[in-house]
């Protein structure tokens, strides 16, 4: 309600409102999106060489009116924003005082330098909107009489703060909890899930796991003891066999609701099919070869793979231009008869988390999806990669409920499938898991998922993800 206090506001907020509804609702052609695109693109292109000391030089050469089109060719001449970018010129970056911000927060700073990511209310109402009409369309299926746990990685992100106020748009009730928390921990949490009880759960794939597991620790069942509906996961890798599970596991539907970063805010979020979808209103995409930095040209089906560079759209505390996220996407066409009218990401993992496997390249995605396609009922997951004379071998270690009737694992199956993608040997083991693996959106998937044996020690982020996992309430 901030914007009643400020006229202007409260007009922005109700143009951005209604701009967001009728995109969702299908009434803009293609034409009508890409002029769009254009002329926010060169606005904040304009913004930021006034506004942000970084972009005055880093984009010195590029004169926003120049650009006559979105095409690949035309985009080439911006130069990238990259991660480095920020870690070196840190607040230089920033087109607004952090004093014209509505609040303040960082990322993680598990794997490097943390940088500045304020939020002014330009930017909160653009991102908050979007992801208010995407959700409308999946969270209306389970009515009008909601309760919604929201659990997100750390205090300074901004998961709280941005799913409660949209839950607080759609009308639905809400309970910030931290597990993680010394004030808080998994019991609390848990207890405040079932008494409420809570309908819906925003978390991290990863805290929805281990929750179950703290439940069925504490004599409970997910699926008798709580009423979850629905699950709305982000923050880290999930694929769609993970998310399968975790839906099983707590008797509910999980969706991959968000796809996002504290630097770059909002870049995907879910429709009512489970399909992760763009946000064409708030970022320009752009999909390039991480090796050479050209656009990648589209697959026969329309797919792009590659890494994901977006322009923000919008003008607020930190508008990127051309960032390279370091993630490996598809990005598919809209689909007709799809809940939205936009294009579709797979998020397949950071760039620097493709693994080679047998001599074979894989992403984290894609493994994740290969080694869980079948088993079901499970409480954790890790992969441990070995080398024996010379050949690579693969470990799916799986933490079973202690009703392991309610798991179904085919062995066999599971090695099949591995040996025809992979051409290395598979084995499955069981038994519990560390908190390492519930570190995913503090460092990264392949620190918090895999331990590569191959390498004589643990590289700097499993060696992070291991002391965050130590350092947490249990």
């Amino acid at each position: 309600m901030f914007t009643v206090f400020n006229e202007e506001l409260d007009r922005t907020a109700r143009q951005i409102r209604d701009r967001h509804r009728s995109y969702a609702a299908g009434e803009w052609s293609e034409a009508d999106l890409a002029a769009h695109q254009l002329t926010e693109l060169r606005a904040t292109i304009s913004y930021v060489r006034e506004h942000s000391k970084f972009y005055a030089r880093h984009l010195a050469s590029v004169d926003p009116a120049a650009i006559e089109s979105l095409a690949p060719e035309a985009l080439a001449a911006i130069p990238f924003t990259t991660k480095d970018d920020l870690r070196r010129e840190f607040e230089d970056v920033l087109s607004l005082p952090l004093s014209k911000a509505w609040i303040f927060y960082e990322t993680t700073g598990t794997t490097g330098r943390s940088t500045p990511c304020p939020r002014d209310n330009t930017d909160s109402l653009h991102n908050n909107t979007a992801l208010t009409v995407y959700y409308d369309t999946v969270l209306r299926q389970y009515g009008d009489e909601q309760v919604i746990g929201v659990s997100g990685p750390t205090e300074l992100h901004a998961f709280g703060d941005t799913f409660g106020e949209v839950c607080r748009n759609l009308g639905h009730a809400v309970a910030k909890m931290w597990p993680h928390s010394p004030m808080v921990g998994y019991e609390r949490a848990l207890e405040t899930l079932r008494v409420l009880p809570a309908t819906g759960l925003f978390s991290t794939p990863g805290m929805a796991l281990s929750l179950a597991k703290k439940a069925y620790a504490a004599g409970l069942d997910p699926r008798r003891d709580f009423r979850i509906d629905v699950l709305m996961c982000t923050g880290e890798l999930a694929s769609p066999s993970l998310l399968e599970n975790i839906g099983e596991v707590w008797g509910a539907r999980a969706y991959n609701a968000l796809y996002a970063s504290q630097e770059a805010s909002v870049m995907g979020a879910a429709g009512a099919d489970g399909g992760l979808y763009t946000a064409p209103l708030l970022n320009l995409y752009e999909v390039i070869d991480p090796d050479t930095g050209l656009a990648v040209e589209p697959g026969p089906d329309g797919v792009r793979t590659g890494e994901l560079v977006i322009t923000a759209l919008y003008r607020g505390s930190k508008p990127l231009v051309r960032y390279r996220t370091g993630d490996m996407v598809r990005l598919s066409p809209a689909g007709a008869d799809r809940t939205l009218p936009a294009p579709l990401l797979e998020v397949l993992g950071r760039t620097r988390d493709v693994l080679v496997i047998g001599g074979r390249r894989i992403s984290g995605y894609d493994l994740e999806e290969l080694l869980l396609a079948q088993p079901r009922g499970y409480l954790d997951y890790q992969v441990v990669i070995d080398a024996v004379d010379g050949q690579d071998e693969l470990t799916l270690h799986l933490e079973l409920p202690p009703t392991a009737e309610d798991a179904r694992i085919d062995e066999q199956a599971i090695a099949a499938a591995v040996r025809e993608r992979l051409d290395v040997p598979l084995r499955v083991q069981y038994g519990p898991i560390g908190g390492v693996t519930t570190t995913g959106a503090m460092v990264s998937w392949k620190a918090a998922r895999v331990e590569d044996r191959r390498q004589s020690a643990p590289d700097a982020e499993r060696a992070a993800a291991l002391a965050v996992a130590g350092g947490r309430a249990q």
